[in-house]
């Protein structure tokens, strides 16, 4: 008798933490998201020649 009263008094726990359970929602906003970004990109090449290279190119222009 005890061990049926203790089963019904968990039953009955378990069935009212049941509902304390939080409620969660998702939504889109309403407004749409706006990101404003001022870029700036600036780059140099750099490039070093070999002095073999170099005087080939100096010599036969023609090649490019």
């Amino acid at each position: 008798m005890k061990l049926q009263l203790a089963g019904l008094c968990v039953a009955l726990c378990a069935v009212m933490l049941s509902g304390c359970v939080p409620r969660i929602e998702l939504a889109a906003p309403k407004e749409p998201i706006t990101i404003n970004m001022n870029v700036k990109i600036e780059h140099e090449i750099h490039i070093k020649v070999d002095k073999d290279v170099d005087d080939l190119l100096k010599n036969k222009s023609d090649l490019f």
